[in-house]
């Protein structure tokens, strides 16, 4: 029964919660600006509705009861809560504050990404970003479920409002030792006896090279799988094999591993800024201006 009072007592939980803590009904009605006969008629109000009695007087004080006391310990989180969504909610239309959730592919994660955050945060230093690495099913999945309010996406997706960034070249890594080694550019029909190096059958661009493949006449030899692209470079590093990654992984980080060019086709996937299918922010239009403002010169730069 009391549940389906607890909308009407939020005033007066409010009243009671405030006068607990200073003690006074006076100073209590100071703080919420009210008058002091409002204060007194919440209190008489929850106390009759819980059928218990909340505060004694002390001298000029009002004490809590061990009813009181409990109450106090158990609404103080809830109420804190309340003013948090309600700050947060004002800081939704406030462009210069406010929380956005940002999400980027494995690809884009060592260089580029932190600088272009770090350019943000200089212009914008009260807007808060938590952060999320992953493939692009994943951050497709994420925008559409409201996890996200925006994210870079690779390839560029459907069906979400999506601005283009460019296109991410992918390239041929191999061991500086490798037969290939000495060679600018390739072919992929170059690579059909190679052990290859891949993303999990899931990820896109395991899907692409597959394609790719399949187009040059031959299926990959995968002999190893890993979704993280610095792992992978590790790998063929040590000669498990070869790996098609985007160009812009710095290979020469690796002194063991050359990044060779694929000729013969059009080895490119589309990139793109897509927004969450929800109502964003302020705060979430002002970092989509600055991406797409910024991530087209700091990637050719890469």
């Amino acid at each position: 029964m009391l549940a389906m009072h607890t909308r009407e007592l939020m005033p007066s939980l409010a009243a009671f919660e405030v006068v607990a803590t200073t003690g006074h009904v006076t100073r209590g009605a100071a703080l919420l600006d009210l008058p002091q006969s409002s204060i007194s008629r919440r209190l008489h109000a929850l106390e009759k509705t819980l059928g218990v009695t909340l505060f004694v007087p002390a001298g000029r004080r009002l004490v809590l009861t061990a009813a009181g006391r409990e109450l106090l310990a158990s609404i103080r989180g809830p109420l804190r809560a309340i003013d948090h969504a309600l700050s947060a909610a004002v800081d939704d239309a406030d462009p210069d504050a406010g929380l956005v959730r940002f999400g980027f592919p494995l690809s884009l994660g060592p260089n580029l990404i932190p600088k272009m955050l770090a350019e943000f945060h200089d212009i914008a230093p009260r807007i808060r970003l938590v952060l999320r690495q992953a493939h692009g099913a994943e951050l497709v999945r994420c925008l559409r479920e409201g996890e996200l309010d925006l994210a870079i996406v690779i390839p560029t997706p459907t069906g979400l409002p999506t601005a283009p960034l460019g296109t991410q070249r992918l390239s041929v890594h191999v061991p500086r030792d490798h037969r290939l080694a000495r060679r600018k550019r390739i072919r992929l029909t170059d690579l059909a006896d190679e052990d290859f190096i891949a993303n999990p059958s899931t990820y896109h661009l395991r899907q692409e090279t597959l394609r790719w493949c399949a187009a040059a006449g031959f299926e990959p030899r995968v002999t190893v799988e890993v979704a993280d692209f610095e792992t992978m470079r590790s790998m063929v590093a040590r000669g498990l094999g070869i790996a098609i990654m985007p160009q812009s992984i710095d290979a020469d980080a690796a002194d063991d591993v050359v990044a060779l060019e694929l000729t013969g086709g059009d080895f490119t996937r589309s990139v793109g800024l897509a927004m969450s299918s929800s109502t964003v922010s302020a705060a979430a239009l002002r970092l989509q201006a600055h991406v797409r403002n910024r991530f087209p010169e700091i990637a050719s730069a890469e």
